[in-house]
């Protein structure tokens, strides 16, 4: 995150999680030899520093992901580049599912081996599996450089890169690419306009029906005219019921898809070979960037590994691997301004005007709540 929310359709996987006896992982190989576990660790410091939770980690193993599509935001690269650098295997489950199926996992293999350890999740769905009680604090070293309003006070859940619903168009199927939402009303666009998933389980949907609803009159606390767009777009024929993946697009079922824009530019870079014109445009008419959120499981059968998994992903590395997938990495600002920000995947990002500005914790609940009454109604018959 299919994505129930599609993340997106993975052209590569790493490999289906293996369903194992249940049981958490022996506690011996995540805990010190000073009698400091992993599992309760709110710091690589707190649980005896960097080597510490390497040396334990490789002992585990393995980590166990849910919902991570390898040509999703460049989480092939890593994937490889975690696995290379430690040795740990990564074992991808079910890399299409959506936030929802990632917390459903949570709560219904718990005290399992094929629990997942990590999540990454629209960030309402992260308040929601926070308010849950379902995930671990934990404070990378990098805690401190993630911009207020982007991470949990608890440490349970804090952002990790994101973009702005953007709409992709194939140029060589579409006789002109729309560039903003009152276009796609447009009678020429009948049967072609498609969304990644259902935005009630969906967080790249979430953020298209948000995104219609501030183009139509709506604000961060009233979905509703997004609600309404999505129905009329219904009415009048343009809107397909059909989830937006790679494969749809290249097959051309999905001719015009709202998604995140670093999933659009992605296409359009990997779909050239192919013959594939894909054009990405951020509408001016409704602007809504958004991030996801990292997590662990409170209850991860490996504990150490989950933890390390951040440290990766919240180092200058992972970040500027985001980064060359077209999302911008939570620690962007603070990156640019160490001096450690690759300066030329960041000249390549789709280009955006105004400072972006999020929704809070209330207005998504409200928000997710008025979808969920709504959606089925709005985009049936």
């Amino acid at each position: 995150m299919t994505v129930s929310l599609p993340r997106t359709a993975a052209l590569g996987v790493i490999a289906a999680l293996a369903l194992s006896a249940c049981g958490a992982a022996p506690d011996d190989q995540s805990t010190t030899a000073d009698g400091k576990s992993a599992a309760t660790a709110a710091s690589a410091a707190e649980f005896g520093g960097m080597d510490a939770l390497v040396t334990a980690a490789k002992k585990e193993g393995t980590l166990n992901a849910i919902a991570l599509p390898r040509d999703w935001a460049n989480y092939g690269a890593l994937i490889d580049g975690f696995q290379k650098k430690y040795g740990i295997k990564i074992a991808v489950e079910n890399p299409d599912g959506s936030s929802q199926d990632e917390i459903n996992a949570v709560t219904s293999r718990k005290g399992q081996d094929r629990a997942p350890d990590v999540l990454d999740l629209g960030s309402s769905f992260a308040l929601s599996a926070a308010q849950q009680g379902l995930l671990a604090p934990y404070k990378v070293a990098t805690f401190a450089d993630i911009p207020e309003g982007q991470k949990d006070a608890q440490a349970r859940w804090y952002n990790d890169y994101g973009g702005y619903i953007s709409i992709g168009c194939d140029a060589k199927r579409v006789k002109t690419c729309p560039t903003t939402f009152a276009d796609l009303l447009k009678p020429q666009y009948k049967g072609q306009v498609a969304l990644n998933g259902n935005p009630t389980k969906s967080g790249s949907a979430f953020g298209g029906v948000y995104a219609a609803s501030l183009a139509s009159g709506g604000s961060f606390d009233d979905i509703q005219p997004g609600l309404d767009f999505f129905a009329e777009l219904k009415k009048n024929g343009n809107y397909t019921p059909v989830e937006s993946t790679p494969a749809t697009v290249e097959k051309g079922e999905t001719p015009i898809s709202i998604d995140w824009d670093y999933l659009n530019a992605g296409y359009a870079d990997e779909f050239k070979s192919k013959g594939v014109d894909w054009k990405v445009a951020v509408p001016t008419d409704g602007q809504f960037s958004q991030y996801y959120s990292q997590a662990i499981n409170k209850d991860a059968p490996h504990p150490a590994a989950a933890r390390l998994w951040q440290e990766y992903l919240y180092s200058a590395e992972g970040q500027n691997l985001w980064l060359k997938g077209y999302a911008r990495p939570v620690l962007m600002p603070a990156m640019e301004k160490a001096g450690t920000l690759d300066k030329t995947a960041a000249a390549k990002l789709p280009e955006v005007s105004g400072t972006p500005t999020f929704p809070t914790e209330d207005q998504q609940a409200k928000a997710k709540t008025v979808l969920g009454q709504g959606w089925a109604k709005a985009v049936s018959g």
